[in-house]
């Protein structure tokens, strides 16, 4: 017992050191490091220079809300229930962790953390903070690869909230993409609220996507305007994947021109044939 004792005495702050070493490691290991992460970032974020991360979150969330009133004030006036009929419900999303992106594609693809045992399908929608994000393009068991909006190669049908001025967004590798107007002379102004359009065949309409920051409406073959995405692609962690399925539309076979038959009697003809002198 006295030997007991004396090692306790002697080790037991040692004993206590390592205990305590084994039961911070065995929950890092659980939850991924993510409490030694966030004491990094709270003791850093002094030194940290511009809005924080946090910042910019609430900032898009708070944007994307304004842009729904605006949409919900232009409905309003415009009577859209009347003008485009009934609408479709939007249906539940799937939230889900960006898990993959590269440095060669930063602003072209992520990986997310769904895929088709959880219910995704190519072409459904992903949508984050802000707004819209981009659309699936390839699943497999356990995880999906999104293109982003502001992909080269990605084109989105969109319309300004206010005019209804309608044309197509296309990416430019950053966070600010451009939009074509299919009209020559569009009623656009700095600060309009641009979304989804009804006309657009790969993404469900009225889905936020940003503001106008830029005008270039001489632009030849037609005219653009530079529009700042209101979900920050840079540094977006979770999105939500909404179900859809691209618009089959089906366009009328081209008909020949109407022409005025004239019937012929060929009884009445040979008649009028044996009358004549």
């Amino acid at each position: 017992m006295f030997a007991l004792r004396r090692w306790w005495n002697q080790y037991a702050l040692k004993a206590g050191l390592v205990a305590l070493i084994i039961v911070a490691a065995l929950g890092m290991r659980d939850n991924g490091g993510a409490v030694i992460y966030e004491m990094y970032r709270w003791i850093t974020r002094p030194f940290h220079p511009g809005p924080s991360r946090e910042a910019i979150l609430q900032s898009s969330y708070a944007q994307e809300l304004q842009q729904q009133l605006v949409e919900l004030e232009s409905q309003n006036r415009s009577l859209r229930q009347i003008v485009e009929g009934d609408r479709q419900p939007v249906a539940n999303g799937t939230p889900a962790a960006v898990i993959g992106r590269s440095a060669g594609d930063w602003w072209q693809q992520i990986v997310i953390s769904r895929g088709e045992r959880d219910g995704i399908s190519p072409d459904d929608v992903v949508t984050g903070p802000g707004g819209l994000i981009g659309r699936v393009v390839a699943v497999s068991a356990n995880s999906s690869r999104v293109l982003l909006v502001s992909d080269p190669t990605s084109r989105v049908g969109a319309r300004v909230s206010r005019s209804r001025a309608t044309g197509y967004i296309r990416g430019t590798m950053g966070q600010r993409v451009v939009m074509e107007f299919f009209d020559k002379i569009p009623d656009v102004k700095v600060g309009d609220v641009v979304v989804t359009s009804a006309y657009s065949k790969l993404f469900p309409q009225d889905v936020p996507i940003g503001r106008v920051v830029a005008l270039d409406l001489a632009k030849s073959p037609a005219p653009e305007v530079t529009v700042e995405l209101t979900a920050p692609l840079n540094i977006v962690e979770w999105v939500e994947v909404i179900p859809f399925e691209p618009k089959a539309i089906d366009v009328p076979e081209a008909r020949e021109p109407l022409q005025e038959l004239i019937p012929q009697n060929e009884d009445a003809t040979d008649e009028e044939g044996d009358r004549t002198p």
